[in-house]
């Protein structure tokens, strides 16, 4: 929308040409108001003319309150709570001396107050202090109690911890130093591996779960770039190859590098029927994809049919590579093609993974150098288990020995089955060996399985393929009898009685029974535990899953199924799909499955999660098949055991034998050239050390502390210590890279994201175990540079933490201060020149509602008046209207008798109809009224004069009333107004005259009776006698005079209060004489438009009023929109599904909408502003510059420095206060408006945010920010943001190195593919490509920082994008509903999804297995919910694409936080290379979000499970409970060297059922709403009202709305109790 603008009249053509105009927020000619040093308006000595033009030429006018650096913030925020504490020890010293000195007080009573007798209302008082409810008061004082034990508890702790005085404890604390382990990070030896890799031919032999996939992962990307340069180049193109050995592990790893490479890629398997494509066909493909995965046959039947060459190939990735032995396709490949191909530059390079080099029961030595010597490479390892910290984690290996078998046996059922199925040898064998290994009841039921329907078929289909290969001429008849002993062996089976199993050596072996106790002793209660039972064959899965599915054998907590191969064999060998292989994966990974009895295919390859429990029912046979189905055992305190037969002296001699195997496995890799070992970066570090002279030490003058190498490593390991942590990194540490140049170490140190420093490089070094500390010592000096470490090496975190802590940044809510608050505009008492005037008419734009005929009424100014909104007047019966304005272009030139003349006619208004008799005198006078001709239009003449009706005003100064004799004609009493000179309140219409009555006749029935009792109302002319019985005596009235109808005019008269008007009264019909009275010379058409007149004036002063607030902070603001900025209309405004205190009527709309539109533009603005004037600074010292400017308190601060509380509306409209001030009343009661107003501190912070938001919406529709960016600058008052408009963010902003160096070709392909996600094209590749860097991703590898910077600048762009669309497309939702549902649009949960939707995960580059397989997991399972969710949208006859747009919330897993992070630094990236164009981020939003949240009533449900949205609608909806309150609280320093924590505690009817500690108010309290959701679900109502005593009737509390805005605004501190 259009700024409104003001047309100020001149007083002269030199002064102000009549054309200039300007904005309202400049406010009015005659204010010439300047801002003294503390920011309050005063007169200054600039005529007002100038003061205006220089807001509009110069833009960057001095802002209201001089701007301040970072440390004079945090100084002053350290002071305003130094000083909050001082207050309130003086506030609780002044209560104890109060009840020393009035200990019989009585606490409700007060001085004694005069209260006016008045008929209908009372005087407004004072405010008064908000009186605590009772139950509250109990319910602190328990709080207080509960508190004041668990601090002892703490301090006790604390005490026993330090162990003596600080001396002792540093001691201590030296001592735990240095026995501190420095245990390498697993990515020590993945990089270095993959450094090597690069560079040569490697067979990687590490434990599975070691993060080996994660190498070649890192490999592929590394020869695509190094491709994609080649291509750039015009070199022939190339492929990467990846082999896996089966076709599950095909689309298992493909889905993983799908997930982690963002180039086209394609899976290829011998059952897809590849080997029958033509070459065109293998051409198309090849020449399409970057990467192909295929099983080695495929490969191989290419290369043999010169589909493709091996030159083709730049790398040849072998998964589980000890497969490459003697006829094997691995082998094959080798032999044929690659070793036949001469020269070295023709060869792919080769990487290999595998957990062991040999796979049978060989000479280890000698298999692997065979493998070596096959796959051309090298064996690299690692030499120190250590090393291998997120590999398998230690676990209990176990002997469980069962007793010994009985001897085979065909079972009765067998027998009868031998002679019909001769067919079936191989179920026949199982089934007697089964009797012994399992028990008759599983070899018996193996039949069953065997013999189904579908198994028939199978076995039909194959004798049937035997017979046919056969010439005989008795074939068929042979075919058909053995048919039909298939068809009679399965009615016998069908026939027989199974008995139901039981657990007894009748119907299972001794092995199974074991088997039975583990599994017992693991499911028999609910767990999330996960189990793999290992066997040899399908039989033994299928038949043990069907045993324990049954409820005598397994337990209810006990959910079984199988996974075998999906291989073809014989007829009977009950063969699965790959399909229901995977979706058995699945579900074990969901948990919809805890138990799998498995065969080989388990072993390897294949992504299976991992496993608390892992069995060998059936023993291994070689050693990697012992090292593999162990490593399935990943959690921690996981059991391995092996199922061994007591006295089986073969079984014993297996498990010595892979013990051994794997103890020569592990020396032969030991005994490897040290070339070929990752030994990471601490192996004999002192060593090392001690050979190296180039390292440096560095002296603290101020205390004498060293750092040198060694020690370095200590010092910064023990600063991430004490980093906060979060779910993605639980487990801090810095993490180390190394990296080969010029035959020398170079490492890099990478520190954790909430470290204030991002990592440091390292000098050349000629070890890597030096390399490694020369790192660690340059982060350690910039962490002292940066003031993060003390002058001791110690971490001044803990010490820097608090002040930017929620819990010290907050303001509270409850407490309410008083305030000076203004009553009436300064115009009103400025700019008084005599000679001119300006006119402002005031209409109704439907004057039926008046329900009399009526004309405009003109208010004219000594000033003119900006431009104000129409506002709605509320009559009875349901109407309303709105006010408009009408304005001639001229001002009004007015001699002296004119001016006395409009003063009398405006004084005679206030006398007849208000009864307020003031002193004239023009020159006090604030305004005037004077009559506007009916026929005047809003547009009417240019001369003001031509606007009134001067012979209405001649009249009224000619006469104060209307005078009467016994010659006055009937009709002269018809339409008149008629005042009561001795009773104010009683006002008439008269209608008629009533010949009918005369003056001593009875009061009629039915006229309203008058409420003094003391008054004599007998007959007519008593009842129109407003005097006292004795004065009465002395005044006699005519008994002839005439009787006149009238109608007796209402007082309540509160057009602003649509509520109001179903009370309001209309007039009530009378009888009275006109002697006692007095007739007006006011015409009723104008007393009609006059009544409507205090509530007119009431809604301008306001106007104008927060205008002046506008002015003095130099914002240009619709006066609507300033009104509402600035309207407070309860005591709890701020939560407003809550039952509202004091609530003032007819104040229009308050401030808590634009303060959350406000609060998320002062997000975005102060979170440009840093990006871009600190190119240097981390995300750490943007959140807590950020905080510094945006918390509560800062607000405050700069608001009370401002007296911006002074400007707040407080109080709705009052018709005994609105009167003008500064006149002498001679008559009427006089009361003035009261100037004090109660204000919590959060009120007036969010006040300073609603006006953020006004600034912005303003200009709604133009993409004009600067209004809202100078408010910001305004409110914050921080050198950190002190742009005047929106352009100057991208001034100030200098494209960093990065940015603008030449990008790759590789990078320059990533612009082109997100450009067909998204249709923009960027201008700087490399910014892009930093918009996908984990953090995790070494900086040396691409110099290009990680997307930390970008996503802190996109979460805050995108915040403001989802809160524009929720504002503007609900206008009529509470904040509380929009915080809720804005959740929903910027939840991980969602911006996940989206990352997955648009494909951006592929593009993420990062350095850690364990993001790469949680990727993998959420991707596979939110493809899966969206694939069903389309599936069911076509059932329904819908296209595919109009599925449910919330089919994210399905997810059982949360995506990894790096999805999210990546999606909003892409709209970081965007918004920077745009050159700051917010319109590309909502272009962003359109094409990308809206379309999940067009109908936003579907995220209803995700919105409440929120967990203290879930705790509140639990709490007051179902157990019906208002009695609760959560509490937060920061504790003090225990002096444990922890950082400060908050503890937030759940009480219920002054009950503390839950408590929790966090970093922060808004963690502590979402854990503590966790708590005791786990406490309190499953209780029903009873059993709730039982427990806690609770008679609550229905009704919210109120805190979910409150603990909602410290979870859901940015800036808003936790609310201390």
């Amino acid at each position: 929308m259009d700024p409104i603008l003001i047309d100020l009249q001149p007083s002269s053509s030199a002064d102000c040409p009549t054309s200039q105009l300007f904005s309202n927020s400049d406010l009015l000619e005659g204010l010439d108001m300047a801002l003294d040093s503390t920011g309050r308006a005063s007169p200054g000595s600039q005529p007002p003319q100038a003061i205006c033009r220089q807001i509009i030429i110069n833009p960057s006018l001095a802002t209201a309150l001089p701007t301040r650096s970072s440390d004079a913030v945090i100084a002053e925020l350290m002071l305003s709570r130094q000083k909050v504490s001082i207050d309130k020890s003086a506030s609780n010293s002044s209560k104890r001396n109060d009840q020393v000195n009035s200990p019989n007080r009585d606490p409700g009573s007060g001085s004694d107050q005069s209260h006016s007798d008045d008929e209908e209302d009372h005087a407004v008082s004072l405010i008064q202090p908000h009186k605590i409810s009772d139950h509250r008061r109990i319910q602190r004082a328990v709080y207080n109690s509960y508190m004041e034990r668990f601090m002892e508890k703490r301090v006790r702790k604390a005490v026993i911890s330090a162990g003596g005085d600080e001396e002792n404890h540093a001691i201590k604390w030296l001592v735990q130093q240095d026995l501190t382990p420095i245990i390498a990070s697993p990515r020590d030896y993945q990089v270095e591996l993959f450094e090597r890799a690069k560079t040569q031919n490697i067979i990687a032999v590490l434990d599975t779960g070691s993060g080996k996939t994660l190498i070649a992962v890192l490999l592929l990307r590394y020869m695509i770039d190094k491709e994609l340069e080649n291509r750039s180049r015009g070199q022939p193109k190339c492929i990467s190859i990846f082999l896996a050995d089966s076709t599950t592990l095909v689309f298992q790893q493909f889905a993983v590098l799908d997930c982690n490479l963002d180039q086209p890629m394609d899976r290829f398997c011998g059952s897809m029927g590849c080997d029958l494509w033509s070459r065109s066909v293998w051409e198309k493909y090849f020449n399409d994809n970057m990467v192909i995965v295929c099983t080695p046959d495929v490969l191989y039947h290419c290369l043999h049919h010169s589909f493709i060459s091996i030159s083709q190939i730049n790398l040849l990735i072998f998964d589980e590579a000890h497969h490459a032995k003697k006829n094997h396709a691995y082998a094959r490949i080798i032999k044929d093609f690659y070793a036949a191909e001469q020269g070295e530059s023709h060869r792919p390079k080769i990487f290999g993974m595998t957990a062991s080099p040999v796979d049978a029961r060989v000479d280890v030595k000698k298999a692997a150098a065979e493998l070596e010597g096959l796959l051309h490479c090298q064996i690299a390892t690692a030499t120190d288990a250590t090393l291998l910290r997120y590999g398998p984690s230690h676990q209990q290996e176990q002997v469980a020995i069962y007793k010994p078998l009985r001897e085979p046996y065909e079972s009765s059922l067998c027998q009868k089955l031998k002679s019909k199925l001769p067919v079936l040898s191989k179920p026949l064998i199982f089934a007697k060996s089964a009797t012994s290994e399992l028990g008759p009841w599983c070899a018996d039921q193996m039949w069953r399985l065997c013999l189904t329907d579908e198994e028939i078929q199978r076995l039909e289909a194959t004798l049937a393929r035997k017979f046919l290969a056969k010439t005989s001429g008795e074939v068929f008849d042979v075919l058909d009898d053995q048919k039909v002993e298939l068809r009679e062996a399965q009615r016998v089976v069908k026939e027989h009685v199974f008995d139901e199993p039981q657990p007894t050596l009748e119907h299972l072996s001794s092995k199974v029974m074991k088997l039975m106790d583990y599994l017992k002793e693991r499911f028999e209660r609910t767990t999330t535990d996960k189990c793999i039972i290992f066997v040899k064959q399908r039989y033994t899965a299928k038949l043990l899953a069907e045993l324990f599915s049954n409820p005598n054998i397994g337990t209810p907590h006990l959910r079984v199924s199988t996974l075998t191969g999906t291989t073809r064999g014989e007829a009977s060998d009950l063969r699965v799909s790959f399909k229901q292989q995977v979706i058995t994966m699945l579900k074990f990974r969901k948990g919809a499955i805890n138990c799998l009895f498995a065969t080989s295919v388990a072993e390897e390859g294949l992504d299976i999660p991992d496993c608390n429990l892992v069995i060998r029912f059936d023993l291994y046979t070689t050693v990697i098949q012992y090292i593999q189905s162990r490593g399935r055992a990943r959690q921690t305190n996981s059991k391995y055991v092996h199922m061994i037969e007591d006295g089986n002296r073969a079984h014993m001699a297996i498990v010595k034998e892979v013990r051994k195997n794997e103890g020569i496995l592990r020396e032969f890799c030991k005994s490897l050239p040290a070339d070929r070992l990752l030994a990471g970066n601490d192996y004999d570090m002192d060593y090392f050390l001690a050979k190296e002279r180039k390292h440096r030490i560095h002296t603290e003058p101020e205390t004498g502390a060293k750092l040198n190498y060694r020690l370095s490593l200590m010092v910064l390991a023990n600063f991430v210590a004490s980093l906060p942590k979060s779910v993605e990194y639980s487990e801090l540490q810095p993490e180390y890279v190394m990296l080969v140049q010029n035959k020398e170490f170079i490492c890099e140190v990478i520190l954790p994201p909430y470290s204030p420093v991002r990592g440091a490089l390292g000098h050349p070094m000629s070890t890597k175990q030096v390399a490694k500390c020369s790192a660690a010592f340059e982060a350690c000096l910039l962490l002292r540079q940066g003031g993060h470490l003390d002058a001791n090496f110690l971490s001044t975190y803990t010490k820097q933490l608090p002040v930017m802590r929620e819990a010290h940044l907050a303001v509270t809510s409850k407490k309410q201060k008083e305030y000076h608050m203004r009553t009436k505009p300064s115009i009103w008492s400025h700019g008084r020149v005599s000679g001119k005037l300006f006119l402002t008419v005031l209409y109704l734009a439907d004057t039926s509602c008046l329900d009399r005929p009526s004309q405009p009424l003109g208010l004219l100014t000594w000033s003119a008046l900006p431009s104000f909104p129409q506002f709605p007047l509320f009559f009875s019966k349901g109407r309303k209207t709105l006010v408009t304005y009408g304005s001639p272009p001229r001002a009004l030139k007015i001699d002296e008798t004119s001016l006395d003349k409009i003063n009398a006619f405006t004084l005679r208004i206030f006398d007849d109809v208000f009864s307020k008799r003031y002193q004239p005198n023009v020159m006090r006078m604030p305004y005037f009224l004077v009559p506007i001709l009916s026929d005047i239009a809003n547009e009417g003449p240019p001369d003001p004069a031509d606007w009134i009706a001067w012979d209405v005003v001649a009249e009224v100064h000619r006469m104060s009333n209307l005078a009467w004799d016994e010659n006055t004609p009937m009709a002269f009493f018809a339409n008149r107004y008629v005042v009561d000179p001795y009773d104010g309140s009683r006002k008439f219409w008269s209608l008629r005259i009533a010949d009918e009555y005369k003056p001593l006749d009875p009061v009629p029935a039915n006229v309203p009776r008058r409420k003094d009792k003391r008054r004599n109302t007998d007959n007519i002319m008593e009842y129109s006698c407003s005097l006292w019985r004795k004065s009465r005596a002395h005044h006699t009235f005519r008994v002839d005079q005439p009787v006149i109808e009238a109608e007796l005019i209402p007082l309540g008269r509160e057009y602003l209060d649509e509520g109001r008007r179903s009370m309001m009264q209309t007039p009530k019909q009378c009888f009275i004489i006109p002697e006692p009275l007095m007739i007006s010379v006011l015409p009723t058409t104008i007393v009609a438009m006059v009544y409507t007149f205090p509530a007119i004036i009431h809604r301008l002063e306001s106007y104008l009023i927060t205008l002046e607030a506008c002015k003095m902070l130099h914002l240009h603001i619709r006066p609507d929109l300033a009104l509402e900025a600035l309207t407070k209309d309860s005591h709890n405004t701020e939560d407003a599904r809550d039952e509202q205190i004091e609530f003032q009527r007819g104040m229009g709309n308050n401030y808590e909408r634009l303060e959350f539109l406000g609060d998320c533009f002062l997000k975005m603005a102060t979170s440009i502003s840093l990006y871009t004037q600190n190119p240097d600074s981390n995300e750490y010292d943007f959140h807590v510059k950020r905080m510094l400017m945006i918390c509560n308190q800062n607000l405050l601060n700069n608001a009370l420095n401002l007296n911006l509380y002074e400007y707040i509306r407080s109080r709705g409209f009052n018709r005994r206060v609105w009167y003008p001030e500064g006149l002498e009343l001679i008559r009427g009661k006089g009361e003035g408006a009261p100037n004090l107003q109660s204000l919590a501190d959060k009120t007036i912070a969010d006040v300073c945010e609603a006006l953020i938001g006004a600034a912005l919406l303003t200009f709604h529709g133009t993409d004009d920010m600067d209004n809202a960016v100078r408010a910001v600058t305004e409110v914050v008052c921080s050198a950190e943001h002190d742009m005047i408009t929106y352009a100057d963010y991208y001034k100030l902003y200098q494209k960093p190195k990065y940015q603008t160096s030449t990008a790759t070709a590789s990078q320059r392909d990533l612009a082109l593919q997100i450009q067909l996600k998204h249709a923009y094209r960027f201008r700087y590749p490399r910014l892009l490509r930093s918009a996908f860097i984990h953090p995790s991703y070494p900086f040396s590898y691409e110099r290009i920082p990680s997307y930390q910077r970008l996503e802190f600048l996109g979460d805050s762009l995108l915040d403001m994008a989802c809160v524009n669309y929720l504002f503007h497309r609900f206008p009529a939702c509470d904040p509380q509903w929009l915080t809720e549902h804005k959740m929903a649009m910027v939840s991980n949960q969602f911006l996940g999804a989206l990352c997955v939707s648009l494909g951006f995960h592929k593009h993420l580059l990062h350095f850690n297995s364990k993001i790469a397989s949680s990727i993998r997991d959420y991707v596979s399972e939110i493809t899966e919910v969206r694939l069903e969710a389309e599936e069911k949208a076509a059932m329904e006859g819908k296209d595919r694409k109009d599925c449910r747009p919330d089919y994210w919330v399905e997810t059982t897993k949360q995506p990894p936080k790096c999805l999210p992070d990546i999606v909003e630094a892409y709209i970081g990236a965007v918004f920077v290379d745009s050159e700051y164009s917010y319109a590309e981020v909502e272009r962003f939003f359109e094409e990308h979000i809206r379309w999940y949240f067009e109908d936003m009533e579907i995220y209803d449900t995700f919105a409440n499970k929120h967990p203290i949205t879930f705790l509140g609608n639990f709490l007051d909806i179902s157990m019906g409970c208002s009695n609760w309150a959560v509490r937060a609280q920061l504790l003090p320093d225990f002096g444990d060297g922890q950082p400060p924590q908050i503890i937030a505690t759940v009480m219920i009817h002054n009950e503390v059922v839950a408590s929790k500690e966090g970093s922060s108010g808004r963690y502590a309290k979402i854990a503590a709403a966790q708590q005791a959701m786990e406490v309190l679900l499953g209780f029903s109502p009873t059993d709730f009202r039982a427990t806690y005593r609770c008679d609550c009737a229905h009704g919210a509390s109120g805190d979910t709305k409150s603990l909602l805005e410290d979870v859901g605004h940015s800036g808003q501190g936790t609310t201390l109790v």
